[in-house]
């Protein structure tokens, strides 16, 4: 570390986007994925910043400003951010969920077991954030440093114990984990998603295994056995490793005893218990959950007395029933990987009696080579697909739908369907179906928009389907 300048001057605020720099602020000049904040120093003086943390230091340096040449200025803005706010996150149990599928259910059940565990609790998600029963719209799975230390310091002055957050690859990459006191991390599976950012696969593990480098030694770091990266992710880590798995040996270990539309029985060591929650992937949240409850220091009886009664986060597997027997399911599933997952549950589940229609499409600005691999696992599970739109972004739909063609087989031509209007798609869905058949929506779960060309169009799955449903009856 290089320092120039007074180093006694007191901070009224800190700031990474020269936009929101004001009178007496600290700058930290991060290199983002679009600009470099090293080429703004001088406007944030101008804008009144009094001091600097950069990597590279300007070759014109103001007498009167304070500056700072750090290594990695993304890992400083952490470390910077949580001092700012008094350290909150060392004041509560703090538990980060990663991997590609299952974070916003994982931390959204552990934030519901807690809180029903007598706790005020936090939560950090893709959904929402809340503070007790407090809710803080969610912009980004994981908030910017700032933005999550201040979240911190907020939970603390309300008396909260514990926090759950979803932990993406994006902020491991872009270091926004820096200064959080973790007690726990939790992996729960990993498949191809984001490489429009990360580029190649290996990256997008690497990212994720920095969560887990960066554990502290007090901290348990819990995995999924069954995922045959779970333990890449946890071979340097400092923090006691700790296992679930239904099919490989671990700590925490699961049988699937029953699994329909209504929920799942388990087996969990040696208990067996009726949960809400559907198919084998909701069986490896569920086990998640109870060994990062268990690792927390609370009663296995409690918590799978509670844990049955929740259930998922919104979005997820929902279910809407329509007239003569017709049943929707709205799921968030916008990777392969979770696509099938869904798809295999409700193939497990169902007669074989009845037509399964899958609605699907892909999101736009986002990573291309899912995109065919998404339309041919539809094809390969269900009797009927529909290509649409997803948030086509700045992206035309009818290119994006093209690109999820090339994935389609000659022979499933005939079974494929083209609407790139959304609410076409799903109330063409509706009428193709008949008695007892099952509409699978997926891509946008929870999400309550669709963006189009950077607006942000009000658009809820579960509601449209739900009226498509209520017409196409009558």
């Amino acid at each position: 570390m290089e320092v120039s300048g007074n180093m006694e001057a007191e901070i009224n605020g800190i700031a990474f986007d020269s936009r929101k720099v004001n009178q007496g602020d600290l700058f930290v000049a991060v290199s983002g994925t679009h600009v470099d904040g090293h080429d703004f120093i001088d406007q944030v003086i101008e804008s009144g910043a009094i001091a600097v943390v950069c990597e590279k230091l300007p070759e014109q340096r103001a007498d009167s400003i304070s500056y700072i040449k750090v290594a990695n200025t993304a890992e400083a803005l952490g470390v910077i951010s949580s001092n700012y706010f008094a350290n909150p996150s060392s004041k509560l149990q703090v538990v980060g969920v990663t991997g590609t599928n299952g974070k916003t259910t994982v931390a959204t059940l552990l934030f519901d077991l807690f809180t029903r565990l007598g706790f005020k609790c936090g939560l950090i998600s893709t959904v929402e954030n809340k503070i007790g029963v407090q809710v803080v719209t969610a912009t980004h799975t994981t908030p910017d440093s700032i933005q999550i230390h201040h979240l911190f310091s907020e939970m603390v002055k309300n008396d909260c114990t514990h926090c759950f957050m979803e932990v993406s690859s994006h902020a491991c990459d872009q270091r926004r984990i820096f200064g959080i006191d973790f007690t726990g991390g939790v992996f729960t599976n990993i498949s191809h998603d984001h490489l429009d950012y990360h580029k190649t696969f290996d990256n997008y593990i690497a990212a994720k295994k920095l969560f887990f480098d960066t554990l502290p030694k007090q901290a348990f770091a819990l995995i999924n056995a069954d995922d045959k990266r779970g333990k890449i992710m946890v071979q340097n880590t400092k923090a006691r490793k700790k296992t679930f798995g239904i099919r490989n040996m671990a700590d925490f270990k699961a049988k699937v005893l029953s699994n329909t539309f209504e929920g799942l029985e388990l087996n969990i060591d040696r208990n067996e218990v009726w949960f809400k929650l559907v198919g084998d992937f909701n069986a490896y949240n569920i086990l998640a959950v109870y060994g990062a409850a268990l690792e927390l220091g609370e009663l296995a009886e409690d918590v799978l007395t509670i844990l049955s009664e929740l259930n998922s986060a919104p979005g997820r597997f929902e279910q809407v029933k329509g007239g003569s027997g017709i049943m929707a399911i709205v799921d968030y599933a916008h990777t392969p990987d979770a696509l099938e997952n869904v798809l295999l549950t409700i193939n497990a589940i169902r007669t074989g009696n009845e037509k399964l229609i899958t609605v699907v499409g892909c999101g736009g600005d986002r990573d291309k080579e899912k995109r065919p691999k998404m339309a041919n696992t539809a094809c390969k599970l269900s009797d009927k697909v529909i290509l649409t739109s997803d948030n086509p972004r700045s992206e035309d739909p009818d290119a994006i739908i093209k690109d999820m063609q090339a994935g389609v087989s000659p022979v499933d031509f005939k079974k494929t369907l083209v609407l790139a209007d959304r609410e076409e798609a799903i109330k063409t869905a509706c009428m193709l179906a008949m008695n007892n058949d099952i509409i699978l929506v997926a891509g946008k779960g929870h999400e309550n928009y669709q963006e189009i060309k950077g607006i942000k169009h009000p658009f809820d799955d579960k509601q449209v389907v739900g009226r498509m449903l209520e017409l196409t009856r009558n």
